[in-house]
C-alpha cells in the first residue's frame, strides 16, 4: 500500500511543503521559519483565544482577589 504524501502550506511564508519524515520542521518549510514564529510567541504576538468574561489574572486587582476568597 502506498500513501500519498499530503502538500501543506508553511503557515509562516506559504511555500508548499511535503507532509512527511522528510520535512523535519513541519508545519514549518525551514528552521528559519519555525524560529521567526516562536519568536512572534515570545514577543505575544499571538493570543489564545478565552471563552466567557472570564478577567485576565495579570490585571487583577488585589481587591477584587480578596472579593473572590
Amino acid at each position: 500500500m502506498t500513501r500519498s504524501s499530503r502538500t501543506v502550506n508553511c503557515p509562516r511564508c506559504a511555500k508548499p511543503l511535503r507532509w512527511g519524515p522528510e520535512s523535519p520542521f513541519r508545519p514549518f518549510c525551514s528552521e528559519r521559519c519555525k524560529m521567526i514564529d516562536l519568536g512572534a510567541w515570545a514577543n505575544e504576538e499571538y493570543r489564545v483565544a478565552v471563552k466567557g468574561n472570564e478577567e485576565d489574572p495579570d490585571t487583577r486587582s488585589p481587591e477584587s482577589e480578596s472579593d473572590a476568597l
